[in-house]
């Protein structure tokens, strides 16, 4: 059965395929290759607690994309195919349950894979503002800070930007992750809605204000009394809501006219969960029953860049998700489940990850204070050099997902510190139809390094390593 619904997945894929040529009979047709090589080095993710933990290998990543237009309709479907000589990410948007200590068979990556990364029919003739779109179908949800927002999955989402005005309103669900190597949904995605929006004014020249609202409703099932739990059971369900303002100066913008730039942002989280309990028997976990929970919880997110000429930029970050709370109520913030937490924050072309390309923390009980600094020399070259400094705000809580698997002392605060270093050399700015290259991180050509290096703090116990780091080697070209 599960085969059927990857063909008939990948069938839908092929028919968008098909859809999207016929509507552009009469209209310049655009298809191309994107070809991505990535070579992986981590060494160890679980800092020496169990054996396993190391990834080293080199993968192919080929994305063939076809773009069809006509009048105030088009299409857009991108596939991918994966192999690789060891289970390495060569797609940072694609989540293969990295923070997870085990993993279900049917959650377990592949060395090589098919899939559907994007298909979706776009209509923009319900108003005359060349910027507004109505776009179905699984496609990339993105805020350019990357704490709400970046994923591929399937959506119905309207969008309206101009000069003085940018606003969104969606909703979304993830049914498959469409690849041929994920037989199931992660726990968290199952049974799981979002209905979002964002709206964004310029008051001012290069200086926008704005909010953004997110509701997610998990009507899953819990485990019964007595039931087996494994990797792929619920931990919890229930309304969760999402509410955030900000203050936006171009700091996640790379060519932003500012000499400085900042970013200041508040989130609070309401809702209420019913959590799953649990008890170890023999060698298995079986629920024992659930309690409900209140969650009341917030974040912070504040960010300032200054550009010392053309070519250096330094900055600092600091944000924060609070913790703690009681049997009857939970403080601790969660983010919404759709975001990457990469982002331009360091003012030039290459995303990094906001909290460490080795910790990737998730912004729950977590607080992190960052400083950086960029350079870019023309069009050809630019590097990043960020540190990170990570507390737990309530120590005995455990924090959110990360790219750590060891587990967490009690009493303790201090998780680490991290340095990460991102260069990139790029080759040529290619010739791609507008609405395609919006979809697309980079250019067209170039050979970047991403690493990290995390030092465990006290809260990683006396007995881990003392040193994880995390490296990838990427050379993308597209055709």
């Amino acid at each position: 059965m599960q085969l059927n619904r990857i063909v008939s997945q990948l069938g839908l894929g092929a028919s968008l395929l098909a859809a999207s040529a016929a509507w552009a009979a009469d209209a310049p047709k655009n298809f191309g290759l994107d070809v991505k090589i990535t070579a992986q080095s981590e060494d160890d993710r679980d800092l020496g607690t169990r054996s396993g933990g190391d990834v080293n290998g080199i993968g192919l990543d080929l994305r063939p994309w076809v773009y069809g237009e006509r009048g105030d309709w088009s299409a857009f479907a991108m596939g991918q195919a994966v192999t690789a000589t060891d289970t390495i990410e060569t797609d940072p948007l694609q989540d293969d349950g990295e923070g997870s200590e085990q993993r279900s068979d049917a959650r377990q990556p592949d060395k090589s894979y098919l899939a559907m990364r994007e298909f979706w029919v776009d209509y923009a003739g319900l108003t005359a503002y060349p910027g507004e779109h109505l776009r179905v179908g699984r496609q990339r949800l993105r805020s350019n800070e990357g704490t709400w927002w970046d994923t591929n999955i399937e959506a119905v989402n309207w969008r309206f930007d101009t000069t003085l005005l940018q606003a969104t309103v969606g909703v979304a669900e993830r049914f498959s992750d469409y690849r041929t190597d994920l037989d199931d949904l992660a726990p968290e995605d199952e049974d799981r809605q979002h209905f979002f929006a964002g709206l964004d004014y310029q008051w001012t020249p290069d200086h926008r204000i704005g909010a953004k609202l997110h509701h997610s409703r998990d009507d899953g099932r819990l485990a019964n009394p007595g039931e087996r739990v494994d990797e792929l059971s619920k931990r919890y369900t229930g309304d969760l809501t999402w509410f955030g303002l900000h203050a936006d100066g171009g700091f996640f913008e790379r060519n932003s006219r500012n000499r400085l730039n900042y970013w200041a942002q508040l989130t609070w989280l309401q809702g209420d969960t019913d959590q799953l309990q649990q008890e170890v028997v023999g060698n298995d976990r079986i629920a024992t029953g659930s309690r409900s929970q209140d969650v009341d919880a917030w974040a912070m997110d504040l960010g300032l860049r200054y550009s010392l000429d053309d070519n250096w930029k330094i900055g600092t970050a600091y944000a924060r998700g609070s913790g703690g709370g009681d049997e009857g109520k939970s403080r601790q913030f969660m983010q919404t489940g759709l975001h990457s937490n990469r982002a331009n924050f360091t003012g030039v072309e290459s995303r990094l990850h906001r909290y460490g390309e080795a910790f990737r923390g998730e912004l729950s009980n977590l607080q992190v204070a960052s400083a950086f600094s960029s350079w870019q020399l023309g069009e050809d070259y630019d590097a990043s050099v960020v540190y990170h400094r990570f507390w737990r705000v309530d120590g005995d809580q455990d924090v959110g997902d990360s790219g750590i698997t060891a587990p967490l002392v009690a009493g303790e605060k201090d998780i680490g510190q991290e340095v990460d270093l991102v260069l990139t050399r790029y080759f040529k700015q290619g010739l791609l139809p507008a609405t395609v290259a919006e979809q697309l991180d980079d250019r067209s050509a170039l050979v970047r390094l991403r690493a990290g290096v995390f030092l465990p703090g006290d809260a990683y116990g006396s007995g881990t390593d003392s040193v994880m780091h995390r490296a990838f080697v990427d050379f993308i070209w597209r055709f």
